[in-house]
């Protein structure tokens, strides 16, 4: 399966052509900062992958548009899908496979009963930077698949105080769509210690669509809007020696629906959303709960390397709508029984990293460690006390080493081993009345794998570099959507080829420009699994998981050019293109759909300092309709956005315009999984004014 010849020539030619944020630090000030993902000192232009770094202003100059850590991500990285606007981020992919998110190196995602609430965690109010290595890897370990987004939470930079405050409304009206946000961060170093603390509160309301209808609340996976959310940080650091120190920090993060409004489904057949209206919602309403720790100790000057040791905690609730769904009712409890699900997963675990430069020879550096993870996971349906998916212990243990070797001149080699041992542990255990009470024998299967890396990085111009990749991904399926179906009596968890881990081989091929006044890069890639992993709905809208052998290629090209200093405008291009054996001839056939695969996107972006005091931005998500082989149709549609923002004396006055030609439509999860409760328009023109001060 090819990549290049499924772009035709035209849009070839327009992702090259049209210039876009490619970050709004160049490769320079990239340079310099500490990509923590990497787990290593290596400058990121000699590592052969594509890395991006979204800085602090750009994280602000797209909160200006819209809280939602997804539609930041996907309004910056190409190859991102676009965002669902719930609280959900199922079928939110990242080349086509599914991202590790983590804050400051903990892991958020919880491959063993995947709820899809892993990108909202923790409120942007609290994020430094955001570090994406694109593609899967082997450096972090289990889940990084379709890559890793490394969330870095805010340090102490001196002592000052931060003020936030925003309102937000849509410019179709409605008290019960106006939102509000204010946030405080603190931060103090005084000899050798460092703190920063803050809070964030929110009030959303209600969205509204480009007709200025009130958009269909998801009362099953979830919502963001009618929903009030908490965030409570803090992180110390304590210097203690020139060459040791210690830090701690704690996020708490909570978001949870008010059940206000109600949905009324829409009709696909002829196009008509699903609105809300109001209304009590029964149960209790969707929630998240996530409290994210983590120790860390270093010190610069061990074996003449340095060390770093993180021990972690996370401890994860996740609360779903209810339902009166067929897979819910047990004559014991009476007729049409009413219940919701809840997953709750606690993660502990270490990760150990030795890096030491020049070792044995010059130019050649080793970076080595292991990793620990303890991953306990059940979802329970929370009104009746039934467990839905058993509790499942994971245990992953992973010795790894890098090495680098630079001293050939213009030349960087990269290679590179991670030993993965998994074992997943379940009692026996008895499924829902709905799958018959199947009896199901528990066990303890385990798995190892070593994954392997290689890569080169050749600087052949003092502004152009390529780099080519091979790299070994690892992650665990959905064990709990698995478990959970079984109907078929006489089964243990010792049977089960769904519970293999998904193993995919993937190649890179990347090259980048940068010169005085305009920066390109682009890169080609291909990622193959025998037993990959599929989601498909049954007649209820829940998902299963099917095993097979799955095929994703792609495209990306993005690019930014400078009118002198005041002045930039830029670009970011993607098309992925993924297909799966759906008849078990060992052959792909069947395109991947939109549950999995992103549609072709351009992104494009103006920013323009007009006074040293005022500066604006225009951006444009574009995204092509496509039709697959497997019915499924996707219209494109294009929606803009516009900030501007002016520094005085008392602050930053921000004002930003989403959608600003109030387009409707709708969006793409929508359209690539129809489905009456869901057929969800996107936002409409929506007016968002913030204030923001340090003092």
């Amino acid at each position: 399966m090819s990549v290049l010849p499924r772009f035709t020539p035209s849009r070839l030619a327009l992702a090259w052509l049209v210039c876009s944020p490619l970050l709004q630090a160049n490769d320079d000030a990239i340079e310099h900062i500490q990509v923590n993902a990497t787990r290593s000192s290596a400058p990121v232009s000699t590592v052969p992958a594509t890395i991006t770094v979204i800085t602090q202003e750009q994280i602000a100059s797209q909160l200006a548009f819209t809280q939602d850590i997804s539609a930041i991500l996907g309004n910056l990285l190409p190859g991102f899908s676009p965002s669902r606007q719930k609280l959900t981020s199922a079928g939110e992919t990242l080349r086509g496979r599914e991202p590790l998110y983590m804050i400051d190196g903990v892991p958020q995602s919880n491959p063993l009963r995947n709820g899809s609430r892993d990108g909202k965690t923790i409120d942007p109010a609290m994020i430094e930077r955001i570090e994406v290595i694109r593609g899967a890897n082997a450096i972090q370990g289990m889940g990084a698949s379709g890559g890793i987004i490394n969330i870095v939470t805010k340090s102490a930079a001196e002592n000052r105080h931060q003020l936030s405050a925003g309102f937000t409304t849509p410019t179709a009206g409605g008290s019960d769509s106006q939102s509000y946000k204010a946030s405080y961060l603190h931060s103090y170093q005084q000899q050798g210690f460092a703190v920063v603390a803050g809070v964030s509160a929110s009030d959303t309301g209600m969205y509204r669509d480009g007709n200025g209808d009130l958009i269909g609340v998801d009362g099953t996976q979830g919502d963001t809007m009618d929903s009030r959310s908490i965030d409570v940080f803090v992180k110390a650091r304590q210097q203690l020696s020139g060459h040791e120190s210690l830090q701690l920090m704690v996020n708490h993060f909570k978001l949870r629906g008010n059940g206000n409004y109600v949905q009324i489904p829409g009709n696909v057949t002829t196009g008509t959303p699903a609105t809300s209206e109001r209304g009590d919602t029964e149960g209790m309403a969707p929630q998240n709960k996530v409290t994210t720790a983590t120790l860390d100790y270093q010190h610069q000057a061990v074996l003449g390397g340095s060390l770093s040791w993180q021990l972690f905690l996370q401890d994860f609730a996740a609360l779903y709508g209810g339902g009166r769904f067929a897979v819910f009712q047990d004559p014991a409890l009476g007729e049409n029984f009413y219940d919701q699900s809840q997953n709750k997963s606690t993660k502990y675990g270490s990760r150990l990293t030795w890096f030491k430069p020049n070792l044995a020879l010059s130019g050649l550096d080793l970076s080595t460690g292991a990793d620990w993870l303890q991953d306990e996971t059940y979802q329970e349906l929370a009104l009746s006390g039934r467990n839905w998916v058993p509790q499942a212990e994971f245990t992953n243990l992973a010795p790894f080493a890098q090495l680098r070797y630079s001293a050939l001149q213009n030349f960087t080699f990269s290679l590179g081993g991670r030993y993965e041992y998994g074992k997943l542990k379940v009692d026996d255990f008895t499924t829902l009345a709905a799958y018959d009470s199947t009896f199901v024998e528990g066990g303890e299967p385990d798995f190892n794998e070593l994954l392997s890396n290689a890569g080169v990085v050749w600087q052949f111009h003092p502004e152009v570099r390529l780099y080519v990749s091979y790299s070994e991904g690892f992650s665990m399926p959905d064990v709990g959507r698995v478990l959970r179906d079984i109907s078929t009596p006489g089964l243990s968890v010792d049977s089960f080829l769904t519970l293999q881990p998904v193993l995919s081989d993937n190649l890179e091929l990347g090259i980048e420009f940068s010169f005085d006044n305009w920066q390109l890069r682009a890169s080609a890639y291909r990622s193959d699994s025998d037993l990959g992993m599929r989601l498909q709905a049954d007649a209820d809208g829940i998902y299963s998981v099917m095993r097979e052998k799955t095929e994703i290629d792609g495209i990306e090209a993005e690019g930014q050019y400078y009118f002198g200093t005041d002045s930039q405008i830029g670009f970011s291009y993607a098309r992925t293109h993924g297909q799966f054996d759906n008849d078990g001839d060992g052959r792909t056939e069947t395109d991947l759909g939109g549950v999995n695969i992103a549609p072709e996107r351009l992104n494009l972006y103006w920013q323009q300092l007009w006074l040293p005091q005022l500066s604006s931005r225009l951006q444009a998500n574009i995204l092509f309709s496509h039709t697959l082989n497997t019915g499924e149709q996707f219209d494109g549609y294009t929606t803009l956005d516009f900030s501007s923002s002016y520094d005085s004396a008392y602050g930053r006055w921000t004002l930003g315009i989403e959608n600003l030609t109030d387009k409707q439509y709708f969006t793409y999860y929508a359209q690539s999984t129809p489905a009456n409760g869901r057929y969800f328009a996107g936002i409409g023109r929506t007016l968002n004014l913030s204030w923001s001060h340090s003092f």
